[in-house]
């Protein structure tokens, strides 16, 4: 942020803060902002209108409540009807509360839902009654804040700026509500790196959505960055967002900017889906991390019950963590390759990379979107750059129009080194990416070259399959000890026999001591001929017994089913992940399917030859049990192996240490 925006916005919002001492008493400080935020919204209104007010209300008194020419006479996409402004309404002091009531209800529509929004009327009371809505209007008409004086920008990180005070006053996590610009910088310059002969046409159009928009610092950097492309470009903003007040806040700025205001809706993004249908060429969003769906579950599902003519036919994330539900959403409203296609820019934490075992909602999900080539690229961000989390982040960006030349591949990148540490911290947030640093990453990003910061992928390299590695079953029938306590707890054995008849088979196989059988049929005889002496013939009580005498045997031959299958030993198996193969594509749509089980059943096969049987050379894969998975290592492939010191040098700075410490001994006890 340039110096002189920075000392404009500490100015305004300290002297809007000031409000707060009006406010203590009355008001806990967690309840500030009911007040200032609705109260600083309206007076950016107020100042906006200020210059066309007389002509609004001559077109008003001419033609009436006539919405186009009254936007027209405003110049702006909003107006005021009342012959009030802010100040004016101070003149009958006895009357502020009713004459502020009114001169907000002569807004137009889409600014009164603004200030709804804020539940504003109940403050107006509140104050009213506290005999401070005066003071407290009186401080905000002294407050110049029309946009020659703080343009779009500044009020933006104004807006901020309050928001995080607020937050940090009433235990919220402020990283929900709004992203820091740099950040958000980065982001954009990723999402249009390619595009830059598309951007430069001559009064270009373009659509750009964000399904968590917060207070919309997202859509304004990104109209900006289109505009430094180029000045002739337009770019049509959409947003949802669920918090009203930052819905509240977004609505304004955009109305303020030109903006249509209805393309700014309230809701929550997984459940009522304001812009069904629609599709959009540039998306990106900072959900909130680890968000849970749990009270929404039930609509999910219904949503994902209609498959891939649904938003999340993919799968479904673990339920603590939307993070997925969000991507998915925002893939649903790619335009089709054959319209232009989208790209999408989208920050996540490090879940999403790895969460999820293979054939798991995750894994599923990162399958769809990789197998799809969609998974354009992945950047590693320094931690500590939010206001409410010091953890790593990522940002994925996602597209249907790769270039040729990423065609088929994901590039990860590396800017986890790419900061410089704040003097001052704000909450978690102790770094922050200068322009420079910004620059770099894009650079690197945009020419697509493998070195120390960058890697580059085929999509198949983040593909394994999970395998299950099976070893015979091996047992002999015995009775001893631990068999005859086996006897004793099993609840199966109680259920089919009386107390008695327990007891007459207990001496029965205690007469069996010394006898061993290394055969299952043998001994299912041997159990059965038993039962049949004593008048007990039960198939439950014969499969309780084998269970109970059975006693584990590495040395004994593999147990067969009534088919002659070798079973699996529950304990002996394991499970392997085999990375996945080249998948062939040039077959027909009928046979591919076919072919690549096949061939993946050739590679696990080949996996079992070279890793597995030279060790445990029974073994043998139930490929009914296989599973492809997906994964994101990015760490793993950035790592760099750090040999530890020396033990001569540990050695040295211990006794160095030592010393140091003896000296300062000395000193005390001299």
């Amino acid at each position: 942020m340039p110096e002189h925006q920075s000392t404009t916005i500490k100015n305004h919002a300290a002297f809007i803060w000031s409000v707060a001492d009006l406010l203590r008493g009355d008001y806990k400080q967690s309840e500030y902002g009911k007040v200032i935020l609705p109260l600083t919204v309206i007076r950016r209104l107020d100042c906006v209108l200020e210059p066309t007010k007389g002509k609004v209300l001559a077109v008003y008194d001419k033609y009436g409540d006539r919405d186009q020419l009254l936007r027209a006479a405003a110049e702006n996409q909003f107006y005021n009807t009342s012959r009030l402004t802010l100040a004016s309404v101070l003149a009958d002091s006895a009357n502020v509360a009713a004459q502020l009531s009114a001169y907000i209800a002569a807004f137009s529509p889409a600014a009164r839902d603004v200030i709804e929004k804020f539940d504003f009327h109940t403050q107006i009371a509140r104050l009213n009654r506290a005999n401070l809505l005066y003071l407290v209007l009186a401080k905000f008409c002294d407050l110049d804040l029309h946009p020659d004086v703080v343009n779009n920008t500044e009020m933006g990180y104004l807006y901020e700026e309050l928001i995080r005070k607020f937050s940090e006053l009433s235990n919220e996590t402020a990283g929900e509500h709004f992203t820091p610009r740099e950040v958000i910088r980065l982001m954009v310059e990723l999402l249009f790196c390619d595009d830059g002969d598309l951007l430069s046409k001559p009064k270009v159009l373009k659509t750009l959505f964000d399904p968590a928009c917060g207070t919309g610092g997202m859509l304004s950097v990104a109209e900006d960055r289109l505009h430094e492309f180029n000045p002739q470009a337009s770019l049509t903003v959409y947003g949802q967002e669920l918090n009203a007040e930052t819905y509240a806040i977004c609505r304004s700025d955009m109305m303020i900017k030109g903006q249509d205001a209805d393309n700014i809706a309230f809701g929550n993004s997984f459940t009522d889906d304001a812009f069904e249908g629609e599709h959009f060429d540039y998306l990106l969003a900072n959900p909130p991390f680890g968000v849970e769906w749990k009270k929404v579950a039930d609509r999910v599902k219904r949503e994902t019950d209609r498959g891939f003519a649904g938003r999340f036919g993919a799968g479904l994330p673990r339920i603590n963590d939307g993070s997925f539900l969000f991507l998915q959403h925002m893939i649903s409203k790619m335009k089709r390759p054959a319209q232009g296609g989208s790209r999408v820019a989208i920050v996540f934490n490090g879940s999403p990379l790895f969460t999820g075992a293979a054939g798991s909602g995750e894994s599923e999900i990162r399958r769809w979107i990789i197998e799809n080539d969609w998974l354009e690229a992945v950047v590693a961000l320094p931690d500590q750059l939010f206001y409410n989390t010091g953890i790593s982040t990522y940002f994925w960006i996602v597209t249907n129009r790769k270039t040729p030349d990423r065609r088929g591949k994901v590039q990860l990148v590396d800017a986890r080194e790419f900061f410089t540490k704040m003097r001052k911290s704000l909450g978690e947030k102790r770094k922050e990416i200068p322009a420079d640093r910004i620059s770099e990453i894009v650079r690197l990003y945009g020419v697509f070259e493998e070195n120390e910061k960058v890697k580059i992928f085929p999509n198949e390299a983040f593909g394994f399959l999970r395998i299950t590695v099976e070893r015979p079953l091996r047992l002999r029938w015995e009775v001893t000890g631990d068999t005859l306590a086996a006897f004793d707890a099993d609840p199966k054995l109680a259920r089919h026999l009386t107390p008695d008849q327990v007891a007459a088979l207990r001496r029965e196989l205690t007469a069996w001591a010394g006898e061993t059988f290394p055969d299952k049929k043998l001994a299912a005889k041997r159990i059965r001929d038993s039962l049949v002496s004593l008048g007990l013939v039960s198939k439950p009580v014969e499969t309780a017994l084998l269970e109970v005498l059975a006693v584990r045997d590495p040395e004994a031959t593999p147990v067969t089913d009534a088919k002659g299958n070798i079973e699996p030993d529950p304990d002996l198996h394991d499970y392997e992940n085999v990375p996945l193969p080249t998948t062939p594509v040039t077959f027909e749509a009928d046979l591919a399917g076919r072919i690549a089980s096949i061939h993946y059943q050739t590679a696990v096969d080949d996996y079992l030859r070279s890793e597995v049987l030279s060790y445990v050379p029974d073994a043998w894969i139930d490929h009914s049990k296989t599973k492809i998975g997906y994964e994101i290592p990015l760490t793993r492939h950035f790592y760099k192996y750090v040999p530890p010191r020396p033990l001569a040098e540990i050695d040295a700075e211990i006794k160095q240490l030592e010393s140091e410490i003896q000296s300062l001994l000395n000193e005390v006890t001299e």
